[in-house]
């Protein structure tokens, strides 16, 4: 799953039965992620990985980061809450390319 919100970009995939990485191409959003979930995990790195920064956790934790996520939904325009957001307004151009490309997509 992709989600995008005021803390960074992610991918979310199970990779076992417990096991759930949630992925970052910028470290400073799963930095952003786990003071939002209140969360101690460990950021891994590896420049083999197509999402350079990640996190390896179980069902509890992802169950934290999408409450937490919920939680602190607290904006009406998703694109305006990214341009006043510091540490996110470089992803600003991204996120209208994507939405202009799934807007395509609208029947």
């Amino acid at each position: 799953m992709w989600i995008a919100s005021k803390f960074g970009f992610f991918s979310i995939v199970r990779k076992g039965e417990d096991q759930f990485h949630v992925r970052a191409r910028v470290r400073t959003d799963l930095e952003n992620l786990l003071v939002a979930a209140d969360l101690d995990e460990k950021i891994h790195e590896s420049d083999l990985s197509d999402y350079k920064y990640r996190l390896v956790v179980g069902h509890d934790a992802v169950r934290k980061i999408t409450s937490a996520l919920a939680e602190t939904l607290d904006y009406p325009n998703f694109k305006n809450k990214i341009a006043e957001t510091p540490s996110q307004e470089s992803k600003l151009g991204a996120y209208h390319q994507i939405w202009e490309i799934m807007y395509g997509e609208q029947e």
